[in-house]
């Protein structure tokens, strides 16, 4: 359930017990503070950060969706959101990739999971669309936590209300632009075709990257392409490095409000165990962060990194790189901001 954020003053930190054990900067309610409060301790939100009724404003909201009705190998991304909070305990309050502080920059908060039916792919898809909705009224900034990649759908509804068709950069080790699967539209292998089709993206401005593994014929990638996209595939990434993926990306987004959809089996299962539908020859954890790292320069709107299924996690191993992927993602935002 979101907590909607109050319209009354922000409640007077100084009177109480918690607040000598928060971060504050420049008036924004960070962290709960390591040196005071061990990280294994107290509630995991994400990042050790406030929940939403916590402030009275907030720059940006980390949002659960425990979701995976639409998975069509392995599931348990339901319980994503979180492994990925409990495995954000470790994260500090600096960036020295970016040099920047992002929970002093930004008022960022943990709004909690939303609630949705999973028995009704449907009533869920609609119940996440109402409450992104609601939530960027409030919030210019969502980072959401899945969940299997059916959320996206959903979510991109919610920012092309807000911003209009949206650029889109996806990793993944799959187009996710499929047609149906076992006649149903809406899946998690589906999304973007869904999202394409409804007018959400701007079709000049998509890329994946990370693309690989086998495809159920060659026209899965002629298809993709007509529905918007180009493809930086895995093998592509070993030839152009970490700077020739960021260019490629910078290339063709743009200035365009840019939204980002991370599927952790973006990631070799050596770095990613925990997911659904692994595929070797990914990424590294550190291309993929480092590549994130370049988003700060982009005109970032929203995100969402999703397939996280911890019983096939061991050591948190995947649980960790998406919760460095979610503070990467908000540091590129927060240095984005202070450059403007």
């Amino acid at each position: 359930m979101i907590i909607e954020i109050s319209n009354e003053p922000t409640r007077d930190w100084s009177e109480m017990p918690e607040a000598v054990h928060r971060i504050s900067h420049g008036g924004n309610v960070g962290q709960v503070d390591a040196t005071k409060v061990p990280r294994y301790a107290g509630p995991a939100t994400f990042a050790r950060l406030p929940r939403i009724d916590e402030v009275g404003r907030a720059d940006a909201a980390v949002l659960g969706v425990p979701f995976d009705s639409g998975v069509t190998y392995r599931p348990g991304a339901r319980f994503g959101p979180s492994h990925i909070r409990e495995s954000s305990r470790l994260l500090r309050p600096y960036n020295p990739a970016l040099e920047v502080s992002p929970f002093a920059s930004l008022q960022v908060v943990d709004a909690d999971d939303v609630a949705v039916n999973p028995f009704s792919i449907d009533e869920a898809i609609t119940a996440i669309e109402r409450a992104a909705r609601s939530l960027l009224e409030r919030v210019p900034h969502l980072l959401t936590l899945g969940g299997d990649h059916t959320i996206a759908l959903p979510l991109l509804r919610a920012f092309a209300a807000a911003h209009g068709p949206v650029a889109v950069v996806h990793f993944d080790a799959h187009l996710d632009t499929w047609d149906t699967y076992f006649g149903a539209s809406y899946t998690h292998g589906t999304p973007f075709r869904r999202a394409s089709e409804e007018g959400l993206l701007d079709r000049s401005g998509c890329i994946h990257v990370g693309i690989r593994g086998p495809l159920f014929a060659d026209t899965d990638l002629s298809q993709d392409a007509g529905l918007g996209f180009q493809v930086v595939s895995a093998p592509e990434a070993d030839s152009l490095g970490v700077a020739g993926i960021v260019q490629r990306i910078a290339d063709r987004v743009g200035d365009r409000p840019v939204y980002v959809s991370v599927d952790i089996d973006v990631l070799d299962p050596a770095h990613a165990p925990g997911t659904g539908t692994p595929e070797a020859g990914g990424l590294t954890s550190r291309e993929l962060l480092g590549v994130l790292r370049s988003f700060a320069r982009l005109n970032l709107i929203g995100a969402d990194i999703v397939e996280v299924a911890p019983s096939y996690d061991h050591a948190q191993i995947t649980g960790i790189a998406a919760a460095h992927v979610g503070f990467e993602l908000l540091s590129a935002l927060a240095a984005g901001q202070n450059a403007s």
